[in-house]
């Protein structure tokens, strides 16, 4: 009889899978084509600024199927890491707004307006960093990355996971938001970080600048399916699916369960961070409204949609919600949450692989049955009278 520790050692040591599939790089080049081609020649200015938000919350679905789909994480605090990148991006938005010369006519120039207005005369010092944009590129990243650290270390340090962990995040969502409405003098408060005007002298609100913002928003987006893909594809991506099922035999196996969880955690944590920094560059602000409970649980169920084990499907699974959302709220404001909600129960009852289900299940099958029917020989002709063979 095999030895289920040595069995599962050798599943998640051998790694015969090469890195993407033919059908992933066509999934990759579809993907581009769509984004990249298509929807620029198709939207105009309004709309594809519109799709360039979507393509933001996106960023937190593929981490999201890191996160959850591959290492049974479910965080349904998100929003958190999502909005603390956008958070960091807006301060230095607000600073290079908030010059002397823009601010003169307050009582204290060269801060930002909200804290003028609260009667605070001097910078905060969590605030200097982000006079320089390299290292608030580096401080987008990083803040949320280290947060998430925090979190995932003293959670899964001490096994807590499954539904508590999920609970502990959303608390933590309430918290933050909590926290930044609270300090209004330091953030903004419920209304968050507005008037952003320039990106180091770049002027961010014009119909240009959103245009070339979605092109970056989109390179950087297949840049980390690239990432991810790779992390699926490896040895660590391997580890991530045993530990899902199999948590106590992957432990025994002598693998550090909690380190690996802090990683998967920590790897979506920077993804929603690059997500939540370009929504500020492409909307041009940003508010608590995105770190509560109820934008973290969108974002869970955009992966949802798209399917929790498919990086493609998680991207066009955000896709579909949010025009779904904006054509719904456009058309039928006040039916939006309940379409929500169906659209929620739908994917646990009917499809609860999401669209990359569906597509795996019934309509890959078929084109490959066509495929290989194309390329079959044609029957040989048997010329009247002749022996058949």
């Amino acid at each position: 009889m095999k030895n289920p520790v040595q069995t599962l050692t050798k599943s998640v040591t051998v790694n015969d899978n090469p890195f993407m599939k033919p059908i992933e790089w066509l999934s990759l080049a579809l993907l581009a084509l769509v984004l990249l081609v298509v929807l620029p020649s198709l939207l105009d200015a309004f709309r594809l600024n519109l799709v360039g938000k979507y393509l933001t919350y996106a960023f937190v679905a593929l981490g999201l199927v890191i996160c959850w789909g591959y290492a049974g994480i479910l965080s349904l605090g998100q929003g958190c890491f999502f909005g603390l990148g956008g958070y960091c991006m807006a301060m230095y938005l607000k600073l290079e707004a908030s010059s002397v010369a823009n601010t003169k006519i307050q009582s204290t120039p060269g801060i930002p307006d909200f804290m003028d207005w609260n009667q605070i005369t001097e910078l905060p010092w969590f605030w200097k960093p982000f006079q320089s944009l390299p290292l608030t590129l580096i401080l987008v990243v990083a803040v949320p990355v280290l947060f998430a650290f925090a979190i995932s270390a003293a959670m899964f340090k001490r096994r807590v996971g499954g539904t508590y962990f999920a609970i502990i995040t959303q608390a933590i969502a309430a918290i933050l938001t909590i926290l930044i409405v609270g300090q209004q003098g330091y953030t903004g408060g419920i209304n968050g970080i507005t008037d952003l005007r320039t990106l180091h002298g770049w002027d961010i609100r014009t119909d240009s600048a959103h245009t070339i913002l979605y092109f970056v928003n989109g390179g950087l987006l297949l840049g980390c399916i690239l990432i991810a893909q790779f992390v699926k594809k490896s040895k660590l991506g391997r580890i991530l699916v045993a530990m899902r099922d199999k948590e106590d035999r992957v432990r025994f196996s002598g693998y550090s369960v909690a380190g690996f969880k802090v990683f998967a955690f920590c790897l979506a944590a920077a993804f929603a961070a690059i997500g939540g920094a370009m929504f500020t560059l492409q909307v041009g602000f940003m508010s608590p409204s995105f770190v509560g409970i109820v934008p973290s649980i969108e974002m869970v169920i955009y992966a949802a949609v798209g399917g929790r084990m498919s990086l493609f499907g998680a991207v066009w699974g955000t896709l579909l919600v949010n025009w779904a959302k904006t054509s719904f709220s456009e058309s039928f404001p006040d039916l939006w949450l309940f379409g929500l909600g169906a659209l929620f129960i739908a994917v646990v009852l009917a499809f609860p692989n999401g669209l990359a289900g569906i597509w795996r299940e019934h309509i890959e099958p078929r084109l490959t049955r066509r495929v290989k029917g194309l390329r079959a020989p044609p029957p040989a002709i048997v010329p009247h009278g002749a022996p058949a063979e």
